[in-house]
């Protein structure tokens, strides 16, 4: 079995792979490779499959799928797998500090401070406690998000079309979700019914001066309409570590924005999870060579 990592992963991933077989990183080996390793940077696209003939698993390295056709892989008996497990603490944990940035509104006393001022006065917070967080995906990352709002005294509430029961959520409709929320966090994954899925109407349906924090999929927000919303203050911040594109195109309007805070997708770029990472692609690695 050849493996060719073709992401960046834990360092000590290539020796915990070799008892597998041959392990490689380097990418002009692609058409021999038989499993390949990939995180958010490869789109392993039917064009990259198409270049691989004796490819027979992809894993996926976090939990969506979507920058894998997942069609053309079936059409060859293609294995897709993923690693669900392992990124959900370090996701639930970015969204939630861009979560509580926002009402201590934290970029802004730190870049004031940076300029030489001093907004004791002028910068006025509000609390996360009593506040309704709203979650749009009640999976994996959802479930621990909702964990730590609860921890600070927040009502949660979420929606998912897989879920239909929670421990720690209160599960409502979309159109429920979307209305009595004070605060939303996304936490879907990109399909043909989420895509564009925050958009005019939906944003429409929020309380004035909601907040909506991404760290699911960039292209489940209609970019321009949020912009207008942020523009209004009917949405009052936008924080988010998803993109359409890695890097974002620098015409994003998302980029300009006012009351929006930014991060290079991050979500699953810690220690801990590229090491929980490589656990799970070695428990898939070894299921596998059990068929």
């Amino acid at each position: 079995m050849k493996i060719l990592i073709a992401d960046a992963f834990d360092a000590a991933l290539p020796d915990r792979l070799k008892k597998f077989g041959e392990v490689t990183t380097d990418a002009s080996e692609l058409a021999s490779a038989d499993v390949v390793l990939i995180r958010s940077k490869t789109k392993a696209t039917k064009e990259y499959i198409d270049q691989a003939p004796k490819l027979k698993l992809i894993i996926r390295g976090g939990v969506g799928t979507d920058n894998i056709d997942k069609e053309a892989a079936k059409a060859r008996g293609i294995e897709v797998k993923n690693t669900p497990k392992a990124s959900s603490p370090a996701v639930a944990e970015l969204a939630f500090a861009l979560l509580i940035a926002i009402p201590n509104r934290l970029i802004e006393a730190h870049n004031s401070m940076k300029e030489g001022k001093f907004l004791k006065s002028e910068i006025k917070r509000t609390e996360l406690l009593g506040k309704t967080l709203g979650l749009i995906g009640v999976g994996r990352i959802g479930t621990e998000m909702a964990k730590r709002a609860k921890a600070f005294g927040m009502k949660v509430i979420g929606t998912d079309k897989v879920v239909q029961q929670s421990d720690v959520v209160e599960m409502k409709s979309l159109d429920e979700v979307l209305s009595q929320s004070d605060y939303l966090s996304l936490h879907t994954p990109l399909t043909d019914e989420t895509r564009g899925m925050i958009n005019k109407a939906s944003i429409a349906k929020m309380k004035d001066g909601v907040a909506i924090v991404n760290t699911g999929r960039g292209k489940c927000v209609v970019e321009e309409d949020l912009v207008e919303a942020l523009n209004s203050g009917k949405v009052r911040a936008y924080a988010t570590d998803v993109w359409y594109s890695d890097p974002p195109d620098p015409s994003c309007p998302i980029l300009k924005a006012p009351n929006v805070i930014m991060a290079p997708h991050l979500g699953a770029s810690t220690k801990e999870n590229l090491k929980r990472i490589s656990d799970e692609v070695v428990e898939l690695l070894e299921a596998y060579q059990k068929k």
